[in-house]
C-alpha cells in the first residue's frame, strides 16, 4: 500500500508574477515502493530533504531519469520543473501540494476520503482553463485581444479552481462521454463508464466497474457493479451542513432522477424520482411485507438488500426487502 513520504516530479505553469496556476505530476516516487521507484525516491531525497515544492538542480539525476525529463520537453518562460515532497499527510500549504494530492487520487494511489485536503479551496486559484493552457484571470483579457489580433484560436473551456481530469491523467479502462464533467482528483476504477450527464467531483469516484449517468459529489464513493441512473444525485458535504459521508455499496441501482442523503448498503435499489434524506420518514417492511414501523432514513444507513419506493397511493416512503440482484452489462464496461 502506498503511503507517505513521497516525492512528485512536476511541471508547473505560472502567471507573469511567477505565481503557480497549476502543476502536472507525471511521476511520483514513494519511499516504501516495492519496485524501482524506491531507489528513485532516495535519489530525489538527496536533492530535496525537506517538505517543500521548489525548483531544484535536476542535472544530478540519473540517466534514465534524464531521459524521462527529456520527454517533457524544454519548459517555456511560464513553466518550470519542480520536485515536491510530502512526508506527512498534513493540511495543504501550497498550490503545488494541492495538485500533487489531486494526482494521488486520480492515479488511484489513495482512495477518496483518505487524504487531508484541508485548505484546498483557499489555496487553489480561480483560473481560465483554455486550449492554450491555464491563464490567470488578470491576464485573460490581454490573451483574448492577442488571439483576435493574431487570428489564433483561444477557447475558454471553463473558469474554475479545478481542471478537467483528462488534461492530466487518462485512467485506463474508463469511458468518459463528456470529459468536462470529471474533475482532476476523481478516482475512476477500471470498467467505469461516465455518460454525458454524469459528473464526478474531486475526492470522489468509483471502487469498481460502474455506470455513472448522475452526479457523484465530493467525498462520495460508488461500489463496484453499481448504476447511478440518469439525473440521479448524491448529497455532498461541501455545503449545506451535511456532515455524513454518502456512499453507495456494491450491486446497487439509483433510479433516474433519484437522490441520496444516506450511505446505501450493498444490493440496494432506490426508485426513480425518489429523494431520500437523512430525516425522511420511512416505513420498514420485512420479507413477508409485514410493517415493522416508521423510522428515520438515517437508521437504514449501510443496511444491505433494501428496495426504497414511494407508495403510489399514500405517497409514503417504504423500505422493502430487495429480492432482486442488480447486474451491470459486462459488454458495456469492458472499455478496451
Amino acid at each position: 500500500m502506498n503511503q507517505f513520504p513521497l516525492i512528485g516530479l512536476g511541471l508547473v505553469t505560472t502567471n507573469k508574477a511567477g505565481e503557480t496556476l497549476d502543476a502536472y505530476f507525471p511521476k511520483i516516487a514513494f519511499k516504501n515502493a516495492i519496485d524501482g521507484d524506491g531507489d528513485l525516491f532516495e535519489a530525489w531525497s538527496n536533492l530535496l530533504d525537506q517538505d517543500i515544492c521548489e525548483i531544484t538542480d535536476l542535472s544530478t539525476l540519473q540517466l534514465s531519469e534524464k531521459s524521462f525529463l527529456s520527454s517533457l520537453g524544454k519548459p517555456n518562460e511560464n513553466s518550470k520543473l519542480i520536485l515536491c515532497r510530502i512526508s506527512e499527510d498534513h493540511s495543504l500549504q501550497s498550490v503545488e501540494e494541492a495538485y500533487l494530492k489531486l494526482h494521488l487520487l486520480s492515479y488511484k494511489f489513495f482512495q477518496p476520503n483518505t487524504l487531508n485536503l484541508e485548505n484546498m479551496f483557499n489555496i487553489l486559484p480561480n483560473v481560465a482553463w483554455t486550449n492554450r493552457g491555464p491563464i490567470d484571470l488578470n491576464e485573460i483579457d490581454q490573451k483574448i485581444l492577442e488571439s483576435k489580433a493574431q487570428n489564433i484560436s483561444l477557447e475558454i473551456k471553463s473558469i474554475d479552481k479545478f481542471p478537467r481530469l483528462v488534461d492530466y491523467i487518462v485512467p485506463a479502462g474508463v469511458r468518459i462521454a463528456d470529459t468536462s464533467r470529471v474533475r482532476l482528483g476523481a478516482y475512476l476504477s477500471e470498467g467505469t463508464t461516465v455518460m454525458h450527464e454524469g459528473f464526478v467531483n474531486f475526492n470522489a469516484g468509483t471502487l469498481g466497474a460502474a455506470m455513472i449517468e448522475g452526479r457523484i459529489s465530493a467525498g462520495v464513493v460508488i461500489g463496484k457493479d453499481s448504476d447511478l441512473g440518469g439525473g440521479a444525485s448524491t448529497m455532498g458535504t461541501l455545503s449545506g451542513g451535511n456532515a455524513v459521508k454518502i456512499s453507495i455499496g456494491e450491486n446497487c441501482l439509483m433510479g433516474a432522477n433519484s437522490g441520496l442523503g444516506i450511505p446505501l448498503g450493498n444490493n440496494c435499489i432506490v426508485e426513480a424520482g425518489l429523494y431520500i434524506t437523512g430525516g425522511s420518514k420511512v416505513e420498514m417492511f420485512d420479507q413477508n411485507m409485514q410493517s415493522k414501523g416508521v423510522i428515520k432514513a438515517t437508521e437504514l444507513a449501510n443496511v444491505d438488500n433494501l428496495l426504497f419506493i414511494r407508495n403510489s397511493q399514500s405517497g409514503a416512503i417504504e423500505a422493502r426487502v430487495n429480492k432482486k440482484s442488480v447486474e451491470l452489462n459486462n459488454t458495456l464496461h469492458l472499455n478496451q
